[in-house]
C-alpha cells in the first residue's frame, strides 16, 4: 500500500486525483498540503489523512509518491523539491512553463533515482491506444496528413474557486493559456500516435473572447493553432480552443495512403476507418472523458504501475519533446516565423 501525499487540493485534485487512488486499493492518501490550509483541512477531514501548511514537512512525513496539482508556474520547483526528498511525483501537465525547467526535472528524477510521471492521460484512452496499434499495423497506410484540435467553452468551472478570476486567466499562475491547457495534450498525442517527433512548428496564439472579473481581455491565450511538420515528415494541425461555446471536441482525423481513420470525431463510434476502396470500419471502444462527464483517467493507476515497476510509463523524458514543440509554438506565434526544434530530429 504506498503512502501518498497531495500537494494542490483544487478541483483536479478532488476530482479525479483523489477518488482515483482511493479507488485503487492499492494507495492510501496520508497527507495533504495547499497554500489555503482551510482547504487542506477540509479535503483532509473528508478523506482521511493529515493536513499540512509546509510542504518541506509534508515531503519528510513518509509519503512514498506525491499529486503535484498545483498552478503551472510551481510545477517545476514543488517536483524537484520532492524528488530531492527521495519522494516519487506524478506532475499534472503541462510539465513546466519554460523548457529550463522541464529539463531540471528530469535531471532531478535520474539524479535521484526517482520516478517522474506527467499526467498526459489522453495516451491512457481507449481509442487512442487502440488507434496507435491500427496505425501500426498499417490499417490506413502510411500516414501522410493529420487534423487533431481540442476545444471547449473555457476553465472557468474547472477550478475550485470558480468564475472569470480563475487562475487559468492569470499570466502569473498559468502563464500560459489554451496552448498549455488543452494544446498540450493534443501535441503529445500526436508524437504518441505516430511514435514521431514534431521539428518544425508556425504557429498563432490569441485571445479572442475571453474577459477577467473586471472585464479586460485574459493576460494568456484562449486559442491557439499550429501547423505541426514531424520528424517523419507528415504534417498537420492543431488546434486548442477555450471558445468551442457548444459540445466539446477532442478529436483526431489521421490521413493516409489507404484511409482515413477519424477518433472521437463521430459521437456514435470512437473509431471509424473510411478505406480508398469504399469499405468502413467502426470500433465501439470507449468515450473520451470531458469536464462535464468525468471518468477515471487512468493516470493514477498507471502511476501505481510506475511505482510496482520501478520505470514511469509516461516519463518526464518522453514528454519533454512535446513540451518543446509547445515552447516553439509560443515562440512562432511572438515571431511570426516559423521554428525548426532541431532536438527532435530522431523519429521515436
Amino acid at each position: 500500500m504506498y503512502r501518498i501525499g497531495i500537494i494542490g487540493c483544487g478541483k483536479i485534485s478532488q476530482v479525479r486525483h483523489i477518488p482515483e487512488y482511493e479507488a485503487s486499493g492499492r494507495a492510501r492518501i496520508t497527507a495533504f498540503y495547499d497554500v489555503n490550509m482551510e482547504r487542506a483541512e477540509e479535503i483532509a477531514g473528508k478523506h482521511g489523512g493529515k493536513a499540512y501548511g509546509d510542504l518541506d514537512a509534508l515531503l519528510s512525513s513518509g509519503v512514498d509518491a506525491v499529486s503535484v496539482c498545483t498552478s503551472n508556474s510551481t510545477h517545476a520547483d514543488i517536483t524537484i523539491k520532492a524528488l530531492e526528498k527521495g519522494v516519487n511525483v506524478l506532475c499534472e501537465k503541462p510539465m513546466a512553463v519554460t523548457l529550463e525547467d522541464c529539463l531540471r526535472m528530469e535531471e532531478a528524477a535520474k539524479r535521484n533515482g526517482r520516478i517522474l510521471f506527467i499526467g498526459q492521460n489522453q495516451r491512457l484512452a481507449g481509442a487512442h491506444r487502440r488507434a496507435k496499434e491500427l496505425i501500426e499495423q498499417g490499417a490506413i497506410g502510411r500516414v501522410v496528413a493529420f487534423r487533431t484540435a481540442f476545444g471547449h467553452g473555457g476553465p472557468e468551472t474547472w477550478s475550485v474557486d470558480p468564475g472569470k478570476n480563475t487562475w487559468f486567466f492569470d499570466s502569473r499562475k498559468a502563464v500560459m493559456g489554451a496552448m498549455a491547457d488543452l494544446g498540450i495534450h493534443k501535441t503529445d498525442l500526436i508524437s504518441y500516435l505516430l511514435s514521431d517527433r514534431i521539428t518544425a512548428v508556425t504557429a498563432t496564439l490569441r485571445t479572442l473572447d475571453k474577459k477577467d472579473g473586471n472585464g479586460n481581455p485574459i493576460s494568456v491565450d484562449d486559442n491557439a493553432l499550429c501547423i505541426y511538420e514531424m520528424a517523419s515528415g507528415v504534417i498537420g494541425t492543431m488546434s486548442a480552443s477555450w471558445t468551442y461555446y457548444g459540445d466539446e471536441d477532442n478529436s483526431t482525423v489521421l490521413y493516409g495512403t489507404d484511409g482515413i481513420m477519424r477518433i472521437y470525431a463521430d459521437p456514435a463510434h470512437s473509431i471509424t476507418i473510411e478505406k480508398r476502396n469504399g469499405e468502413r470500419c467502426y470500433l465501439d471502444i470507449d468515450r473520451i472523458q470531458t469536464n462535464d462527464a468525468q471518468t477515471s483517467s487512468g493516470v493514477i493507476d498507471a502511476f501505481l504501475d510506475s511505482l510496482d515497476k520501478g520505470e514511469a510509463l509516461i516519463s518526464g523524458e518522453s514528454v519533454v519533446p512535446a513540451m518543446r514543440a509547445v515552447f516553439a509554438a509560443i515562440e512562432s506565434s511572438k515571431t511570426g516565423r516559423r521554428v525548426e526544434i532541431p532536438e527532435n530530429k530522431e523519429v521515436l
